[in-house]
């Protein structure tokens, strides 16, 4: 088979549809571990690669991912961004390699903008978006260790091309069926299918409902996942999962208060401000309350205003000292003193108790 007539095929898991790209006849190499191995050299970088990944603002609930074995139309990708309640879209290149003797799947990204859309304890550690755009490759950590892969060794990845490329790092990925991650350079090297999959984040609109509309809009040879229902979803790895951890922390406030809060005052992440009052980050402290409430949730030694993986505990930590768990809609009203506010965070909560229950 030539690479003139390379054909994307679709396969199905149990877990959800994903994709297995022939690449027409690869290079003879050897698969397996390359010892000390390094990348071809690139050429001299004038900018350090810690400076070219853009530091993490903010994380994306993952609801949808749509597969097109022959790449996504960009016009059809365009009126699926147009959509009411769609507030980010990323499409990635991708497709089935060979990696030690079995088929993985693999997506090629930009290491700055995918980072939000993974686990939060993925999306925070910066060493693996270095590794990616340094050239390195990251699995998936139940996959490194299905295949015995080891951080800083080299192996040959075989698509249309063979790249031996060096492991370097391993994480939860928090989608189904993807093994690896490589960057857009590697991935184009190794023949990958562009823009062959869409992720979509439409929060307020059921995920049910963003399905039919994509699945609408990209047609017959579209398979379109609901990954809040797909079983290996991104539910644990995304804003979802950071209000209901918060949650834990204020026995009795649910967290579909933090998430319907955190809709109203950021769209989840989207707009940090500062806001015309002053107040900052994704919750919308003010600094002066941030002081006395802000609490570092993630364990790195500080409590930063702008990092998700604080403000959303500290937003349940103010909501509980304000007395959540005996009057919510007095709490409610001290976040913003405005009864059409707790009016429209408790409907937004009733609608999320709805939606995931």
């Amino acid at each position: 088979m030539t690479t003139a007539a390379a054909v994307a095929v679709l396969a199905v898991t149990a877990a959800a549809v994903w994709l297995a790209v022939r690449l027409g006849a690869p290079e003879p190499v050897q698969d397996g571990p390359g010892g000390a191995a390094a990348p071809p050299a690139t050429g001299a970088d004038p900018v350090p690669v810690a400076q070219r990944v853009a530091p993490l603002k903010r994380v994306v609930v993952p609801d949808v991912l749509a597969i097109v074995a022959a790449g996504i139309d960009p016009a059809k990708a365009r009126r699926i961004r147009a959509l009411g309640k769609v507030a980010d879209v990323v499409a990635v290149d991708g497709g089935a390699v060979t990696l030690q003797g079995e088929r993985v799947n693999v997506l090629a990204v930009d290491p700055s903008d995918f980072r939000a859309w993974t686990p939060p304890v993925t999306a925070r550690t910066q060493g693996l978006w270095t590794a990616l755009a340094d050239g390195r490759f990251v699995a998936s950590s139940a996959r490194a260790k299905d295949l015995g892969l080891s951080l800083g060794a080299a192996y040959r990845i075989t698509g249309r091309q063979s790249p031996e490329v060096v492991l370097g790092g391993t994480a939860p990925l928090g989608l189904p069926d993807v093994d690896l991650l490589v960057n857009e350079e590697t991935g184009a090297a190794m023949g990958l299918v562009p823009d062959v999959a869409l992720l979509v984040n439409a929060p307020g609109m059921p995920p049910a409902e963003l399905v039919a509309k994509v699945k609408t809009i990209l047609g017959k040879g579209a398979t379109v996942v609901n990954l809040h229902t797909s079983g290996k979803g991104s539910t644990a790895g995304n804003y979802l999962d950071l209000y209901k951890r918060a949650a834990t922390t204020c026995p009795g406030l649910s967290w579909t208060v933090l998430a319907a809060i955190g809709q109203v005052e950021s769209d989840h992440g989207r707009n940090v401000g500062p806001s015309s009052a002053g107040a900052l980050g994704p919750m919308q402290f003010m600094p002066a309350t941030w002081k006395s409430y802000g609490v570092d949730g993630d364990g790195d030694g500080t409590a930063d205003i702008m990092n998700p993986f604080d403000a959303i505990p500290s937003a349940a930590n103010y909501l509980c000292a304000s007395g959540a768990q005996r009057d919510l809609y007095k709490a409610v009203f001290a976040y913003n003193h405005a009864d059409w506010y707790v009016r429209k965070v408790l409907a937004l909560a009733d609608a999320y108790a709805r939606q995931f229950s």
